[in-house]
């Protein structure tokens, strides 16, 4: 261990002593700082003065949510039931072909009609509904993250559904014919009061629609509903039902709504159909809405931006790291230094190890400061700039400040092991940024989506994915791309594809510096 320590250290002060390499980790850690500090980006959150701030309504889980519909509904006190057929179901969204203006008929995959019910009308309170949807059958949702899938039927057919609640437990049903009925789950609603608010909802998300690899178009999106065979049971309190449209204290994110600085162009409100609210038939509701009940996903609708997206001068930094570690050791071969190296540890993979060592972690302290100081202070500068910032926890900022350290780190090492394999500085050069950068500035610009994930899938730059600080959900419609902070594969599971590759290439180079005749 003595004889490992001396060579570390002999490795550090050599290191110390290249001018080049010391101000090249500062050209790096200054890169992803000022990319991070000085984004150049500009939005209209608080910039209009009282009403413009941007704050998102908190679900009973703790993450931000969107909590905007058009609500038809009743006081329940106690036990209850409701029933009601979704007969009919239709709706608008905007025309995206070139040169296309107004909106076009058609329901989207996630608009939603159907029974809830609510702790209250405020924005962000617990809430369970069954739902018959555009695209994805009828499913069980409740508190904004949880999603059931109940049968595949169709928008375009009548569905019966039911909600009965017994205590904090919210039972959903669903029919073809009012007859046989179906369960497709039940969940608990953890402090429901006594008198929760029980009816009919329609609504339906922002329509977006990738464009390229990192943009999108779209804008809000309309359904209406049409209810019949409205049944109720239990501890209904008496009297009419009573309408609220856009939801629970509509705020960013609704239609209409400050912009809050995300890619999603807005088109502006639907324009086809009937207005949001609700219309009493002979035979129930005609019901229209627009917004969603879910959370808020960044990228989507506008919804602003994530810390991920303030280390966006990580793929700078990066350059200049693998160009460091190709040449701690092509310069050696370059200048016939690595005779005189093993001539002072002639346990040649022992010192291989030794050089990794230094130059990862020279890596690793670059990379750390520098996340450090963009997430420690590029949000408020965002924010500063109009520009709403999604919160993250403090186990995911650590994360991610944490985990882009050793992305440098293992980046660097490969890149070392590139200079090992094939000795020429050049070559090894261009092939580490081949490898660890490009992938990624490639996924970022001008592939097509499917592309751009599966280069974030093999190659190096699927480490990228340990900066990701919001999840993707499936039951939203986001624009899921890197340029939106979210990667294909998972934060850990991304950063093992590269130290996977560092691990086999770090292997090779030994073998191989072990065997050659230098």
């Amino acid at each position: 261990m003595n004889r490992y320590a001396r060579l570390v250290h002999a490795e550090w002060t050599k290191f110390r002593t290249v001018r080049g390499w010391v101000i090249g980790m500062l050209v790096a850690t200054a890169a992803i700082v000022g990319f991070g500090l000085f984004p150049g980006m500009e939005g209209t959150c608080g910039t209009r003065g009282t009403g413009s701030e941007c704050v998102l309504p908190v679900g009973p889980d703790g993450q931000e949510v969107t909590d905007v519909f058009t609500f038809v509904h009743r006081p329940l006190t106690g036990d209850g039931t409701i029933t009601a057929r979704v007969a009919s179901m239709t709706g608008s969204r905007p025309d995206l072909a070139p040169g296309a203006h107004g909106d076009v008929e058609g329901v989207v995959p996630w608009a939603k009609a159907g029974l809830i019910v609510k702790d209250g009308t405020r924005s962000g309170s617990a809430y369970a509904a069954v739902m018959l949807t555009g695209g994805h059958g009828v499913r069980l949702q409740h508190n904004y993250v949880h999603d059931r899938a109940g049968s595949t039927a169709a928008a375009s057919t009548p569905r019966w559904l039911r909600l009965t609640r017994a205590g904090e437990r919210v039972t959903a049903l669903e029919s073809a014919d009012g007859v046989s009925w179906t369960g497709i789950g039940t969940v608990r609603l953890d402090g429901l009061p006594a008198t929760a608010e029980v009816g009919l909802f329609v609504t339906s998300p922002q329509f977006t629609e990738s464009v390229g690899a990192a943009s999108a178009s779209g804008g809000p999106s309309k359904a209406t509903a049409g209810f019949d065979r409205i049944s109720t049971s239990g501890g209904w309190q008496p009297g009419t039902w009573t309408v609220l449209t856009g939801g629970p204290a509509e705020g960013p994110g609704s239609p209409g709504a400050p912009d809050t600085g995300g890619d999603a162009g807005n088109r502006g409100p639907a324009g086809s159909g009937p207005p949001n609210g609700a219309e009493e038939t002979d035979a129930g509701f005609t019901v229209t809405g627009s917004g969603d009940i879910g959370p808020a996903v960044a990228g989507a609708a506008g919804l602003g931006t994530t810390i991920s997206q303030t280390l966006i001068g990580t793929f700078a930094g990066l350059v200049f790291v693998v160009v460091i570690g190709a040449m701690t050791m092509t310069g050696e071969y370059r200048r016939g230094l690595v005779r005189t190296s093993l001539t002072a540890a002639p346990h040649r993979v022992t010192a291989l190890a030794a050089k990794a060592t230094v130059t990862g972690g020279v890596a690793f302290v670059a990379g750390l400061a520098a996340a450090a100081v963009v997430v420690g202070f590029g949000p408020d500068i965002m924010r500063g700039n109009g520009i709403y910032v999604h919160p993250a926890s403090t186990a995911t900022e650590l994360r991610v400040i944490v985990g882009t350290g050793a992305l440098l780190a293992l980046a660097a090492v490969l890149a070392l092991a590139f200079g090992v394999l094939l000795r020429r500085g050049t070559t090894a050069v261009t092939v580490a940024v081949v490898a660890t950068v490009l992938p990624y500035l490639l996924s970022m610009t001008v592939l097509p989506i499917a592309a751009g994930e599966w280069l974030l899938r093999v190659t190096p730059a699927a480490a990228f994915a340990i900066q990701q600080s919001t999840p993707r959900y499936a039951q939203v419609d986001g624009v899921y791309t890197p340029a939106n902070g979210f990667f294909p594969l998972a934060p850990w599971a991304g950063f093992a594809v590269l130290l996977a590759w560092a691990g086999i290439g770090l292997a090779l180079a030994a073998y191989r510096f072990r065997r050659r005749d230098v």
